[in-house]
């Protein structure tokens, strides 16, 4: 098997490398910041232990006034700290530092509110730190400052920030790279319904010349007419997939049995065609003839490759539950690997020595973007063969 050069996989591959060092980083960021927090909690809760032991120093001993002096001096560097506190005292009731508090509040709506703070603080699972008193105990209950809150959710914003970039630039990837095909496929589709024209018409007007001398056979005058017209019908193609198509309702079924009777004629003999039509009455869809007729022959003809010009291909031609037509093209040919599912519509990609890897492709922009149907794998097993499914809008 030889594989093409493709571009656009090692495109998506640096995408998705891109994608995985913006969530490295955004994880190392969250480790990092995890840590940072971690220690200023460690410090915080310090400093509230350290205030309540002076604080408990303070209250229980005789101390000289130099000495009370160093402790009041502990007490005020807690004052101007934003970590919530509450104590409780011996006899159940509140008092706060670092929670604001409504002005010309009563004692017993204060009460009330530190219970609902104290209930708060409560929830960010900080062990209370008792103070024991000669004939009592009081217990000081403290909540994460505001600080402490905004480093433990900023890794969670930054991280989700990050993930979002990445998404960002990786769509501006992929929008890039759907634009740059877009104008290959264009730009290629005009240039070569252009460089067809000319040949084109000095062969039309050569079969016209040997239809007007009786002395040219009229069968092989007769085939070249269809070998003129088989190029014309190429050149149409080319021409509408350079531009807008234009779709016209066509009898689905009318146009598939055609067209296979013209292609039965253009492959190996040793292919059992079979055509299998489910549909109750004689559906129109909205098409654009010579493409579709491409995209037909693309499927079958990878479909002949695969079966070595021995086989049996079959289509079938159903209505599904959601009221859409399905058209499936069954051969019997070598399969299709579990590892190549995911890339037989990629361009460039191909089995066959030969092969340009662009005939699938092809199929699938036309059904898609032309027609806003789908094609896709129905079914494929290694030595048995492979189904494709085109589902189209009645």
């Amino acid at each position: 098997m030889i594989l093409s050069v493709d571009i656009y996989s090692r495109n998506t591959w640096w995408k998705v490398m891109f994608l995985v060092f913006c969530v490295i980083v955004g994880l190392f960021s969250l480790y990092f910041t995890d840590k940072i927090v971690s220690k200023l909690e460690e410090r915080e809760k310090e400093q509230i232990e350290l205030f309540a032991e002076s604080l408990n120093y303070a209250m229980t001993s005789d101390l000289s006034q130099d000495v009370n002096f160093f402790l009041e001096k502990i007490k005020k560097s807690n004052e101007n700290n934003t970590i919530p506190m509450i104590l409780k005292d011996g006899n159940g009731h509140l008092s706060s530092k670092n929670i604001e508090m409504p002005r010309n509040l009563s004692y017993h709506d204060q009460q009330i509110l530190l219970r609902q703070k104290l209930a708060e603080i409560m929830q960010d699972e900080n062990e209370p730190i008792e103070l024991d008193m000669e004939f009592h105990k009081e217990y000081i209950y403290y909540g994460n400052s505001r600080l402490l809150n905004l480093l433990r959710y900023y890794p969670l914003f930054q991280l989700v920030f990050v993930l979002i970039f990445g998404l960002a630039a990786y769509l501006f990837f992929d929008a890039s790279r759907r634009s740059e095909q877009n104008q290959v496929w264009v730009g290629l589709a005009k240039e070569t319904a252009h460089q067809l024209g000319t040949p084109l018409s000095s062969l039309t007007a050569w079969v016209e010349y040997f239809k007007s001398d009786p002395s040219y056979d009229p069968e092989i005058v007769k085939e070249l007419e269809k070998d003129v017209a088989r190029l014309d019908t190429i050149t149409t193609r080319f021409s509408n997939i350079g531009s807008i198509p234009v779709l016209k309702e066509e009898n689905i079924i009318e146009t598939i049995e055609t067209f296979m009777s013209y292609l039965q004629k253009r492959i190996s003999k040793k292919i059992a065609f079979s055509f299998d039509n489910q549909l109750t009455v004689n559906h129109t869809v909205k098409l654009n003839r010579y493409l579709f007729e491409w995209v037909i022959e693309n499927i079958c003809k990878n479909a002949v490759d695969a079966m070595s010009g021995v086989g049996s291909l079959k289509i079938t031609l159903s209505e599904t539950k959601n009221n859409k037509i399905a058209i499936d093209i069954s051969d019997s040919g070598k399969g299709i690997s579990k590892q190549n599912l995911s890339k037989v519509f990629t361009p460039g990609f191909s089995t066959k020595k030969r092969g340009w890897g662009l005939g699938l492709t092809l199929a699938k922009r036309i059904v898609e973007n032309y027609h806003d149907g789908k094609l896709f794998v129905k079914h494929s097993e290694l030595n048995k063969g492979t189904t494709f499914r085109i589902l189209l809008d009645t």
